[in-house]
């Protein structure tokens, strides 16, 4: 029996969307006001979805204690109230768009994850714009 188990989380960040090689124009013709130079911030939700086999001794797919400290080191602290441009060595040369965002923390959290197990990630920007990745 396959289950999945979901856990929400939350963090705040500034970032910018721009190319570093395109002029203030360009950027701004293509990112908009996301491209500003002093940096906008967002509210993130994340929610972190665990597809696998019930065990049958535990009845877990996977202890939500160990996933919910799994999010908080790996991405919670990492992210949390830091200028992802700035301050996150994964977004030094990857535009910090929420599409990259997700592959990110995907590939964070994935060596952490019982390989035997679907991982999928869904990012929340704001209430209405949200990206999902799932490794394909």
């Amino acid at each position: 029996m396959r289950v999945t188990v979901n856990r929400k989380a939350h963090f705040n960040a500034a970032h910018r969307l721009y190319k570093a090689g395109w002029s203030d124009e360009k950027n701004l013709a293509v990112f908009g006001k996301c491209s500003n130079p002093l940096y906008h911030g967002h509210n993130y939700d994340l929610t972190v979805s665990v597809t696998g086999e019930v065990d049958p001794e535990t009845g877990f797919v996977m202890d939500m204690k160990v996933l919910k400290d799994l999010i908080k080191i790996e991405i919670e602290d990492a992210f949390d109230h830091k200028n992802l441009n700035e301050e996150v060595a994964e977004f030094k040369t990857l535009n910090p768009t929420s599409e990259n965002i997700v592959v990110v923390i995907w590939n964070k959290l994935r060596p952490k994850i019982d390989k035997r197990h679907k991982l999928s990630v869904t990012l929340y920007e704001t209430p209405r714009n949200f990206v999902s990745y799932c490794g394909e």
